[in-house]
């Protein structure tokens, strides 16, 4: 490689020894903080860019301008230029395309100046640039591929800045190992574990710097209180239970629009809640209703409907708060908890013609939660009330019922148990409306806690994933809500995104063509539907 050249003024004072043998054939228009020759222009503590002077001229310095920006097309009258020097200016900023035009520029230095942001093709066109420097600006970060019209670059001058070595000098660290042009030290002032380093000379840059976010996707403009999804026939399908709308509106996943599109409605009274099951070729839905009785329906292929195929008894379902689906042994469950006073927390089973009642679980109980999760391989439903602690059921398997086995101490007035897995183990999380909601963990004998979440107002607290990244999304109705993430180091969940969403009910995770997203139904307000995207920091 050609030897880095350390001192560009050098190359200035051979430019000034040439002008000073050619002899002037005529006088040169010359601004008055100017001094100019045939081929050379050197203006000082101007605050702006020479326009009277020659096209032809091959070099110009500006020397303590007062200039604050270099702007697109700055320099695009000077198209002969070789060489431009930018020195101790007080601009800032360089725009796109600043130096279009400059097809014959091979030296252009910008060094001393204040400069602190450069965009990304600044130096676009300059192909038969082979010297830049920026040294001794305040540079703390450059934009991705800005060199990357620089095909005949050799020398590249980065000293005397500040560079943050975080993931915005990701592509600058491959960069800087791919390049065949000599290059200065780049110095890194952080972050802490790359402080006083230099880029050039790392082995590897482990900065992780892929993260994700939540976007608002879709808008429905339709209060709700739960969502249910499920898949049939290779498509992907949302139910959401709609009490004001008296309908359970069914969605279809449009893979051309790429929007959730209107697929069916089931209508009713105060429906509360709606749960697909899927039975070989068949799909069921239950309804839940708080008037009126809960019904089963059945999909139509023939009416591409959903028609009632069964109705629930109104007796022993008075108020149904949620709805369970699970398998025992192959064979197909599903569970209503029941909110009244007198009501009946029911589990009905699938007889190859219906669904008819396997067991009432308890009455007087007021359940508003009812979550089945697989302990130590052993089936279990957790039953959450208003008037006791979380009780915990385990399946019998020679009576096939359900069977008390104990209860979650010191929680009362949970609402809602949710289970999931993690790399580690088994854990639940539990929503209060007053007081702390918990995250909990199964050490084989109890669940113990891990992290309590201040969670006042709280209707909702719904642990989902996507990609090996876990979150839970607590809603409240008093404040904004809180989508968290898990901390595998800490071994918690952070505080991840905020968001509003009038008196949420639940957040439901949904999958579909590589993309997730996960509904946030509303009491109150509009059903939002937001996108997890991942973020690549680097770019």
């Amino acid at each position: 490689m050609m030897a880095f050249i350390k001192e560009p003024l050098l190359i200035f004072i051979l430019f000034g020894c040439m002008q000073q043998a050619v002899q002037l054939k005529k006088p040169v228009k010359c601004p008055s903080t100017c001094s100019c020759s045939k081929e050379s222009v050197i203006c000082v503590g101007s605050s702006w860019i020479p326009r009277t002077v020659p096209s032809d001229i091959s070099s110009l310095s500006l020397v303590n301008g007062t200039f604050s920006e270099i702007k697109d097309r700055m320099f695009s009258h000077l198209p002969s230029l070789q060489l431009l020097l930018l020195n101790s200016n007080s601009f800032t900023v360089i725009r796109d395309d600043a130096f279009a035009g400059l097809f014959h520029l091979e030296y252009l230095f910008i060094e001393g100046n204040k400069l602190e942001t450069t965009s990304r093709h600044s130096f676009r066109g300059l192909r038969d640039l082979t010297h830049l420097s920026l040294a001794n600006n305040h540079i703390k970060t450059l934009p991705r591929d800005i060199f990357s019209d620089l095909d005949s670059l050799i020398n590249l001058d980065l000293r005397g800045n500040r560079f943050e070595c975080d993931c915005k000098a990701k592509w600058l660290f491959s960069w800087l190992k791919m390049t065949n042009s000599t290059v200065s030290d780049v110095l890194c002032v952080g972050p802490s574990e790359y402080q006083w380093k230099k880029l050039n000379e790392l082995t590897s840059f482990n900065s992780d710097c892929i993260t994700t976010d939540f976007v608002v996707h879709q808008i429905l403009p339709h209060q709700s209180v739960s969502v249910d999804t499920f898949q049939y026939k290779d498509d992907v399908f949302v139910a959401i239970a709609q009490p004001s709308m008296e309908n359970c509106m069914v969605l279809e996943w449009d893979h051309i629009e790429m929007n959730f599109r209107s697929y069916d409605n089931i209508t009713g009274q105060s429906i509360v809640g709606c749960k697909a099951i899927l039975i070989d070729d068949q799909v069921f839905m239950v309804v839940a209703q708080l008037f009126g009785g809960s019904h089963i329906y059945k999909y139509d292929e023939s009416w591409a409907k959903f028609t009632k195929f069964q109705d629930i008894e109104v007796l022993r379902i008075s108020k149904p708060n949620d709805i369970e689906l699970f398998q025992i042994e192959g064979e197909i469950f599903f569970v209503i908890a029941d909110s009244s006073k007198a009501g009946l927390t029911t589990v009905y089973k699938w007889n190859g013609k219906g669904f008819y009642t396997h067991q009432s679980l308890h009455e007087w109980f007021r359940d508003t939660d009812a979550e089945f999760i697989e302990m130590d391989e052993k089936p279990h439903l957790v039953l959450s009330s208003r008037s006791q602690v979380p009780l915990i059921l385990q399946w019998n398997k020679s009576t096939q019922k359900f069977i008390p086995y104990s209860d979650i101490p010191n929680m009362e007035d949970v609402l809602a148990v949710k289970s999931f897995k993690m790399k580690d183990g088994l854990y639940i999380s539990l929503t209060r409306f007053i007081g702390d909601s918990k995250i909990m963990k199964w050490n084989s004998k109890q669940f113990v806690e891990i992290q309590a979440l201040p969670s006042r107002g709280a209707m909702a607290l719904q642990p989902f994933a996507f990609r090996d990244r876990y979150y839970l999304a607590l809603g409240s109705d008093y404040t904004f809500s809180q989508i968290y993430q898990w901390d595998s180091e800490k071994k918690t969940f952070e505080k991840f995104k905020e968001i509003y969403i009038q008196a949420p009910r639940s957040f439901t995770a949904v999958s579909t063509d590589r993309r997730d997203f996960v509904f946030a139904s509303s009491f109150k307000g509009n059903t939002q539907i937001f996108e997890h995207v991942i973020v690549d920091l680097s770019l």
